[in-house]
């Protein structure tokens, strides 16, 4: 019994002193609410066109094949994946040797309006592809598309059947859209008018991003600020949920033509999958991606089920090919707390193991 009331107070007094660091630390939020410092990884710009940047990022580089990392167009802003030191995929990779390059598709206004896909697959994706090469004096790479990425990289990759890339990791990207989940429900073509939003705006506005978002899963916010009392007294999780809170809150337009063939010939028409797709006159077939594939899905992603993610293994022309499921959702799967512990290694090992001049 005197064992158990000993356990009990020091519990008791445990919780009053996070309770006072909870006081404290909201003080600090409320009265001096710092914008989170992100993207801290050292890198050099070594390529433009037009909006678009690709970055190298410093490391040891003890791998032989770089790697190319390909995020969404528009949406989004990719520091997401150098969000704050220690919890960062990029300082993760370079740290364990990795030759990495970010493409930065830029941040678009109306003067991009006509920006197609056909342009980012046949024009940009090549030109970064070759930039790596020659920056890295090697003959060959890798390439890690997420999300949107993904697609647009495996629509390059089964444009370019001859591309010099030795492995494609899909991460969380869409490929089969009849499996796109709440998403594919609302962007149904009986339901939804990509050509009048487009016509009306000339882009995809911030607010209907935002607005579609918070209605996939609606207590998301409440849940956040939930997890954030309970765990205000730690300074670490506090930095983490400033800055992904702030990237959270960062959202970006889409150009509109990129836009319309987006919601068009690919959550409406599944024409990826289906193998309907053309780009500068010839068409796009995953059957010829001849590459090691990995593609990784997430077990609560509510924005890209893992059915569609898998779907990739279905298609591609690769005897090399593995699908993983790991915890987590459509953003805590790369950039989560549980990242480096479920999602990164793996990516590393199965990079290693695909590393043909290492």
């Amino acid at each position: 019994m005197p064992e158990r009331l000993a356990d009990d107070t020091a519990r008791w007094q445990e919780e009053m002193q996070r309770n006072a660091q909870r006081m404290t630390n909201f003080a600090t939020l409320m009265l001096n609410p710092a914008p989170a410092v992100v993207g801290a990884t050292p890198r050099e710009e070594i390529y433009r066109k037009g909006k678009a940047r690709l970055y190298r990022y410093v490391s040891s580089k003890s791998r032989h094949v770089p790697l190319l990392f390909v995020p969404n167009l528009g949406l989004s802003r990719p520091y997401v994946f150098d969000l704050t030191p220690g919890g960062s995929f990029i300082e993760y990779m370079t740290g364990h040797g990795f030759d990495f390059y970010l493409l930065d598709w830029g941040q678009f206004g109306p003067e991009d309006r006509d920006l197609t896909m056909g342009e980012c697959i046949t024009r940009v994706l090549p030109r970064m592809v070759r930039k790596v090469l020659d920056t890295s004096g090697a003959e060959q790479l890798s390439m890690l598309g997420y999300c949107m990425g993904a697609t647009l990289t495996a629509s390059y990759l089964g444009l370019e059947p001859e591309s010099p890339v030795v492995s494609f990791i899909n991460m969380a990207g869409p490929i089969d859209f009849a499996k796109s989940g709440l998403f594919g429900v609302w962007l149904d073509k009986r339901y939804f008018d990509a050509d009048k939003v487009v016509d009306a705006f000339g882009q995809l506005p911030v607010e209907m991003v935002m607005a579609g978002m918070k209605l996939l899963k609606p207590t998301m916010e409440f849940t956040s600020r939930l997890n954030l009392w309970w765990n205000l007294w730690n300074k670490d999780y506090i930095d983490g949920f400033k800055a992904l809170n702030q990237w959270a809150n960062d959202y970006e337009p889409m150009p509109g033509e990129f836009f319309r063939e987006w919601i068009k010939s690919f959550y409406q028409d599944n024409r990826l999958i289906r193998g309907e797709l053309r780009y500068a006159g010839r068409p796009v077939r995953l059957q010829s991606v001849r590459c090691p594939v990995l593609a990784v899905g997430a077990k609560e992603d509510h924005i890209v089920p893992a059915e569609s993610v898998r779907a990739l293994l279905e298609v591609v022309g690769s005897t090399d090919k593995e699908y993983l499921e790991l915890p987590g959702g459509h953003i805590s799967l790369i950039a989560g707390r549980s990242a480096p512990v479920h999602c990164w290694p793996k990516i590393h090992s199965w990079l290693v193991e695909h590393d043909t001049a290492g």
